[in-house]
């Protein structure tokens, strides 16, 4: 019972706080998001694909995204708003996080698969199932049995 009051406190309290958030931020957080994927990816693909250089990249096109739209705010209506551009580094960063978690949850489940293989092979994977090598002649390309030649 006291789980489901605690869960229900602090739903009531998000309630009154997503009420606070104004509706520019969320877009400014969501074009954070969306810069900071396209950041990442690029960064992803420039470092072949290291940790640091992906969250980089991520914060670093939110970041990029967010100074030029409040250079154009600033220029166009005499407004730099700094809550705004946190919003949208907050975007990028929440982007990098995600992929970084997500990565290493990838490189855990491969190394677990590559121990997993390692050990197959030590308890005589092989002495179970040895290896049969055949002759590769024009009656086994073709899908023919070699019997074929001998009746």
């Amino acid at each position: 019972m006291k789980k489901i009051l605690a869960i229900l406190l602090f739903l009531f309290s998000i309630n009154g706080t997503y009420s606070q958030i104004k509706q520019d931020k969320v877009l400014h957080f969501l074009g954070g998001n969306l810069y900071g994927l396209v950041g990442a990816g690029i960064a992803n693909e420039i470092s072949d694909g290291d940790r640091t250089w992906t969250f980089v990249g991520a914060v670093g096109g939110s970041l990029l995204i967010g100074l030029a739209k409040e250079g154009i705010d600033e220029k166009q209506y005499g407004g730099w708003s700094n809550e705004d551009l946190l919003a949208t580094v907050l975007g990028g960063v929440t982007v990098g996080v995600t992929i970084d978690i997500f990565k290493k949850k990838k490189q855990r489940k491969r190394e677990q698969l590559y121990r997993d293989a390692i050990k197959s092979a030590d308890t005589g994977f092989q002495k179970k199932f040895p290896i049969e090598t055949t002759e590769i002649n024009s009656l086994l390309v073709l899908g023919m049995s070699s019997t074929v030649l001998e009746k």
